[in-house]
Protein backbone atom coordinates (compact mmCIF):
# COMPACT_ATOMS: atom_id res chain seq x y z
CA UNK A 1 0.00 0.00 0.00
CA UNK A 2 1.23 3.26 -1.20
CA UNK A 3 2.52 5.27 2.22
CA UNK A 4 2.87 9.30 2.67
CA UNK A 5 6.43 10.29 3.21
CA UNK A 6 7.33 14.12 4.76
CA UNK A 7 10.79 15.04 3.55
CA UNK A 8 12.03 18.43 4.60
CA UNK A 9 15.24 19.34 2.88
CA UNK A 10 17.26 21.64 0.68
CA UNK A 11 16.36 21.72 -3.09
CA UNK A 12 19.72 22.26 -5.25
CA UNK A 13 21.15 22.59 -8.84
CA UNK A 14 23.89 20.54 -8.81
CA UNK A 15 27.02 22.02 -10.83
CA UNK A 16 29.12 19.01 -11.92
CA UNK A 17 32.12 19.13 -13.04
CA UNK A 18 34.96 16.00 -13.71
CA UNK A 19 38.30 16.86 -12.74
CA UNK A 20 41.77 14.62 -13.72
CA UNK A 21 42.36 14.92 -9.93
CA UNK A 22 42.04 17.43 -6.87
CA UNK A 23 43.50 20.66 -7.85
CA UNK A 24 45.69 21.94 -5.33
CA UNK A 25 44.96 25.73 -3.88
CA UNK A 26 45.29 28.72 -6.42
CA UNK A 27 45.78 26.18 -9.64
CA UNK A 28 43.53 26.68 -12.80
CA UNK A 29 42.41 23.09 -13.84
CA UNK A 30 40.41 21.61 -16.80
CA UNK A 31 37.61 19.29 -16.18
CA UNK A 32 36.72 17.10 -18.80
CA UNK A 33 32.81 18.23 -18.45
CA UNK A 34 29.84 20.23 -17.22
CA UNK A 35 26.72 18.64 -16.33
CA UNK A 36 23.46 21.06 -14.73
CA UNK A 37 21.89 18.46 -12.66
CA UNK A 38 18.77 18.46 -10.64
CA UNK A 39 19.82 17.85 -6.49
CA UNK A 40 20.06 18.57 -2.74
CA UNK A 41 19.56 16.02 -0.08
CA UNK A 42 15.89 16.48 0.13
CA UNK A 43 15.22 16.60 -3.03
CA UNK A 44 16.96 13.93 -4.00
CA UNK A 45 15.41 11.71 -1.24
CA UNK A 46 11.82 13.00 -2.43
CA UNK A 47 12.70 11.84 -5.89
CA UNK A 48 13.94 8.16 -4.72
CA UNK A 49 10.97 7.72 -2.48
CA UNK A 50 8.53 8.53 -5.33
CA UNK A 51 10.16 5.89 -7.53
CA UNK A 52 9.97 3.49 -5.02
CA UNK A 53 6.62 4.06 -5.20
CA UNK A 54 5.13 6.01 -2.03
CA UNK A 55 3.44 9.42 -2.05
CA UNK A 56 6.74 11.77 -1.29
CA UNK A 57 5.87 15.83 -0.02
CA UNK A 58 8.38 17.93 -0.08
CA UNK A 59 8.92 20.70 2.02
CA UNK A 60 11.64 23.53 1.72
CA UNK A 61 12.66 26.53 -0.61
CA UNK A 62 13.73 27.62 -4.21
CA UNK A 63 14.54 30.91 -5.05
CA UNK A 64 12.61 33.05 -7.47
CA UNK A 65 15.18 32.57 -10.49
CA UNK A 66 15.25 29.96 -13.41
CA UNK A 67 16.58 26.94 -11.61
CA UNK A 68 13.99 27.04 -9.02
CA UNK A 69 11.48 26.81 -11.54
CA UNK A 70 13.88 23.78 -12.90
CA UNK A 71 13.70 22.78 -10.23
CA UNK A 72 10.14 22.67 -9.39
CA UNK A 73 8.90 21.38 -12.92
CA UNK A 74 11.28 18.47 -12.27
CA UNK A 75 10.32 17.36 -8.86
CA UNK A 76 6.79 17.90 -10.30
CA UNK A 77 7.93 15.41 -13.18
CA UNK A 78 9.16 12.79 -10.60
CA UNK A 79 5.51 12.78 -9.24
CA UNK A 80 6.76 14.72 -5.81
CA UNK A 81 4.13 17.17 -4.48
CA UNK A 82 5.47 20.77 -4.04
CA UNK A 83 2.57 22.54 -2.08
CA UNK A 84 5.11 23.25 0.76
CA UNK A 85 8.14 24.18 -1.01
CA UNK A 86 8.20 28.24 -0.50
CA UNK A 87 9.68 30.23 -3.38
CA UNK A 88 12.39 33.53 -2.16
CA UNK A 89 11.98 36.44 -3.47
CA UNK A 90 15.25 37.62 -1.77
CA UNK A 91 18.30 34.61 -2.22
CA UNK A 92 18.90 32.66 -5.24
CA UNK A 93 18.36 28.99 -5.66
CA UNK A 94 20.83 26.62 -3.94
CA UNK A 95 23.52 25.92 -5.93
CA UNK A 96 26.42 23.19 -5.27
CA UNK A 97 29.47 22.95 -7.14
CA UNK A 98 30.52 19.31 -7.49
CA UNK A 99 33.74 18.02 -8.29
CA UNK A 100 34.25 13.97 -9.27
CA UNK A 101 37.72 12.19 -9.74
CA UNK A 102 38.09 9.61 -11.20
CA UNK A 103 37.52 7.04 -8.75
CA UNK A 104 34.08 8.52 -8.80
CA UNK A 105 35.20 10.53 -5.51
CA UNK A 106 32.73 14.02 -5.25
CA UNK A 107 33.80 17.02 -3.50
CA UNK A 108 31.28 20.31 -3.08
CA UNK A 109 31.39 23.43 -2.23
CA UNK A 110 27.93 24.97 -1.71
CA UNK A 111 26.11 27.94 -1.94
CA UNK A 112 22.64 27.11 0.04
CA UNK A 113 20.98 30.10 -1.25
CA UNK A 114 17.20 30.13 -0.22
CA UNK A 115 17.76 26.93 1.59
CA UNK A 116 19.80 28.67 4.25
CA UNK A 117 16.45 31.10 4.82
CA UNK A 118 14.19 28.17 5.76
CA UNK A 119 13.17 28.95 9.58
CA UNK A 120 11.10 28.15 12.34
CA UNK A 121 7.89 29.66 11.27
CA UNK A 122 8.71 27.29 8.09
CA UNK A 123 8.94 24.88 10.33
CA UNK A 124 5.72 25.71 12.22
CA UNK A 125 3.88 25.78 8.58
CA UNK A 126 4.80 21.97 8.46
CA UNK A 127 2.22 21.03 11.29
CA UNK A 128 -0.69 20.19 9.56
CA UNK A 129 1.03 18.12 6.76
CA UNK A 130 2.68 16.28 9.22
CA UNK A 131 -0.75 15.00 10.99
CA UNK A 132 -1.28 13.79 7.07
CA UNK A 133 1.67 11.36 6.63
CA UNK A 134 3.14 8.00 7.99
CA UNK A 135 6.79 9.14 8.25
CA UNK A 136 8.89 12.02 8.49
CA UNK A 137 12.35 11.90 6.47
CA UNK A 138 15.23 15.02 7.44
CA UNK A 139 18.88 16.16 6.89
CA UNK A 140 21.02 18.45 8.09
CA UNK A 141 21.49 20.89 4.89
CA UNK A 142 19.00 23.11 6.31
CA UNK A 143 19.35 25.77 9.21
CA UNK A 144 19.22 23.58 12.32
CA UNK A 145 16.59 25.08 14.58
CA UNK A 146 13.74 24.78 12.23
CA UNK A 147 15.01 20.99 11.59
CA UNK A 148 14.58 20.86 15.36
CA UNK A 149 11.25 22.43 15.56
CA UNK A 150 10.25 19.55 12.40
CA UNK A 151 11.18 16.83 14.62
CA UNK A 152 9.54 18.01 18.03
CA UNK A 153 6.06 18.52 15.75
CA UNK A 154 6.31 15.05 14.67
CA UNK A 155 7.49 13.11 17.66
CA UNK A 156 4.29 15.25 19.77
CA UNK A 157 1.88 13.45 16.98
CA UNK A 158 3.81 10.15 17.50
CA UNK A 159 5.13 10.05 13.52
CA UNK A 160 8.58 7.86 13.05
CA UNK A 161 10.94 10.52 11.90
CA UNK A 162 14.26 9.30 9.86
CA UNK A 163 17.10 11.78 10.16
CA UNK A 164 19.90 11.82 8.03
CA UNK A 165 22.15 13.44 9.94
CA UNK A 166 24.61 15.13 7.17
CA UNK A 167 26.46 17.51 6.64
CA UNK A 168 28.67 16.72 9.68
CA UNK A 169 27.07 19.03 12.80
CA UNK A 170 29.36 19.02 15.84
CA UNK A 171 27.06 21.35 18.14
CA UNK A 172 23.39 18.80 17.69
CA UNK A 173 20.06 20.20 18.89
CA UNK A 174 18.95 17.25 21.37
CA UNK A 175 15.84 16.72 19.11
CA UNK A 176 18.72 15.52 16.87
CA UNK A 177 18.39 12.06 19.23
CA UNK A 178 14.65 11.81 19.35
CA UNK A 179 13.88 9.60 16.21
CA UNK A 180 13.26 6.59 14.92
CA UNK A 181 16.76 6.04 12.85
CA UNK A 182 19.27 7.94 12.98
CA UNK A 183 21.73 7.62 9.92
CA UNK A 184 25.21 9.49 9.53
CA UNK A 185 28.19 8.43 7.37
CA UNK A 186 31.30 7.99 8.90
CA UNK A 187 32.23 11.71 8.63
CA UNK A 188 28.85 12.52 10.26
CA UNK A 189 29.45 10.07 13.14
CA UNK A 190 32.87 11.68 14.04
CA UNK A 191 31.37 14.75 14.33
CA UNK A 192 28.65 13.48 16.33
CA UNK A 193 30.29 11.68 19.00
CA UNK A 194 34.27 13.24 18.46
CA UNK A 195 35.44 9.67 18.17
CA UNK A 196 37.23 8.72 14.76
CA UNK A 197 35.79 6.39 13.07
CA UNK A 198 38.08 4.79 10.10
CA UNK A 199 36.94 1.03 10.27
CA UNK A 200 34.12 -1.42 11.72
CA UNK A 201 35.45 -1.81 15.25
CA UNK A 202 35.34 2.34 15.52
CA UNK A 203 32.33 2.83 13.73
CA UNK A 204 30.75 0.49 16.05
CA UNK A 205 31.34 2.04 19.30
CA UNK A 206 30.57 5.37 17.53
CA UNK A 207 27.01 3.96 16.67
CA UNK A 208 27.05 2.77 20.63
CA UNK A 209 27.57 6.26 21.81
CA UNK A 210 25.25 7.10 19.36
CA UNK A 211 22.62 5.08 20.42
CA UNK A 212 22.87 5.78 24.25
CA UNK A 213 21.76 9.66 22.92
CA UNK A 214 18.50 8.38 22.34
CA UNK A 215 17.25 7.02 18.58
CA UNK A 216 15.75 4.10 18.29
CA UNK A 217 18.26 2.67 15.84
CA UNK A 218 21.72 3.88 14.38
CA UNK A 219 22.71 3.14 10.90
CA UNK A 220 25.80 4.26 9.59
CA UNK A 221 26.66 4.31 6.32
CA UNK A 222 30.23 3.05 5.44
CA UNK A 223 30.27 3.63 1.61
CA UNK A 224 32.59 0.94 -0.07
CA UNK A 225 32.59 -1.37 3.64
CA UNK A 226 28.15 -0.80 3.55
CA UNK A 227 26.69 -0.05 6.43
CA UNK A 228 26.09 -0.98 10.16
CA UNK A 229 23.14 -1.19 12.11
CA UNK A 230 22.91 -1.18 16.04
CA UNK A 231 19.85 -1.07 17.83
CA UNK A 232 18.99 -2.66 21.21
CA UNK A 233 18.67 -5.54 19.93
CA UNK A 234 21.09 -5.95 17.60
CA UNK A 235 24.34 -5.04 16.08
CA UNK A 236 25.05 -5.87 12.10
CA UNK A 237 27.36 -5.25 9.52
CA UNK A 238 26.42 -4.68 6.18
CA UNK A 239 28.64 -5.32 3.33
CA UNK A 240 28.08 -3.64 0.06
CA UNK A 241 27.27 -4.79 -2.83
CA UNK A 242 29.61 -4.94 -5.85
CA UNK A 243 28.65 -1.94 -8.44
CA UNK A 244 30.69 -0.81 -11.48
CA UNK A 245 30.74 3.15 -9.55
CA UNK A 246 30.97 6.14 -12.09
CA UNK A 247 30.25 8.79 -9.40
CA UNK A 248 29.34 8.46 -5.24
CA UNK A 249 26.81 11.80 -5.44
CA UNK A 250 23.66 11.38 -3.83
CA UNK A 251 24.54 7.66 -2.89
CA UNK A 252 23.53 7.90 0.67
CA UNK A 253 20.72 9.97 -0.32
CA UNK A 254 18.60 6.79 -2.35
CA UNK A 255 19.96 4.35 0.77
CA UNK A 256 18.58 6.44 3.56
CA UNK A 257 15.33 7.54 1.29
CA UNK A 258 15.28 3.49 0.71
CA UNK A 259 15.80 2.70 4.43
CA UNK A 260 12.47 5.00 5.16
CA UNK A 261 10.45 3.81 2.07
CA UNK A 262 11.06 0.31 3.81
CA UNK A 263 10.30 1.11 7.14
CA UNK A 264 7.01 2.85 6.51
CA UNK A 265 5.68 -0.58 4.64
CA UNK A 266 6.60 -2.11 8.62
CA UNK A 267 9.36 -4.12 7.38
CA UNK A 268 12.43 -5.04 9.69
CA UNK A 269 15.35 -3.12 10.32
CA UNK A 270 17.62 -5.61 9.17
CA UNK A 271 15.24 -6.05 5.60
CA UNK A 272 15.31 -2.37 5.51
CA UNK A 273 19.26 -1.80 5.85
CA UNK A 274 19.57 -4.72 3.24
CA UNK A 275 17.15 -2.86 0.85
CA UNK A 276 18.83 0.45 1.79
CA UNK A 277 21.80 -0.79 1.15
CA UNK A 278 20.88 -1.84 -2.66
CA UNK A 279 19.75 0.78 -3.62
CA UNK A 280 23.00 3.13 -1.94
CA UNK A 281 25.11 0.89 -4.47
CA UNK A 282 22.69 0.97 -7.51
CA UNK A 283 22.86 5.65 -6.85
CA UNK A 284 26.85 5.09 -7.58
CA UNK A 285 26.19 3.33 -10.98
CA UNK A 286 24.97 6.38 -12.67
CA UNK A 287 26.09 10.09 -12.76
CA UNK A 288 24.50 13.16 -11.16
CA UNK A 289 22.36 12.85 -7.89
CA UNK A 290 18.19 12.53 -8.75
CA UNK A 291 18.76 11.04 -11.72
CA UNK A 292 20.47 7.95 -10.11
CA UNK A 293 18.04 7.02 -7.58
CA UNK A 294 16.89 3.56 -8.46
CA UNK A 295 13.54 2.62 -8.55
CA UNK A 296 12.11 -0.49 -6.79
CA UNK A 297 12.57 -2.84 -9.69
CA UNK A 298 15.97 -1.88 -9.85
CA UNK A 299 17.01 -2.74 -6.12
CA UNK A 300 14.89 -6.23 -5.68
CA UNK A 301 16.97 -7.16 -8.96
CA UNK A 302 20.08 -6.54 -7.41
CA UNK A 303 19.00 -7.96 -4.35
CA UNK A 304 18.07 -11.23 -6.09
CA UNK A 305 21.74 -11.69 -7.62
CA UNK A 306 23.23 -11.06 -4.47
CA UNK A 307 24.96 -14.22 -2.58
CA UNK A 308 21.85 -15.81 -0.15
CA UNK A 309 24.08 -15.06 2.89
CA UNK A 310 24.20 -11.17 3.33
Amino acid sequence: MKKRILIVGPINMDLVLKIPRFPIRGENLYGESLKVIPGGKGANQAVAVSRLGHEALMAGRVGKDHFGELLMDGLRGEGVEVRYVDRDLEAESGTPIMLVEPDGTNTGLISRGANGRFSVESAAKLAEPIRAVDLVLLQLELPHEPIAEVIRLARSQGKPVVLDAGPPCTEPFAEFFDVSVLSPNEFEAEALTGLSVSDERSALRAARLLLAKGPEAVVIKLGARGALLVSAGQERLFPAFRVHTVDTIAAGDAFTAALAASLVEGKELEEAVLFANAAGALATTKPGAQPSMPNRQEIEALLASAPSDR
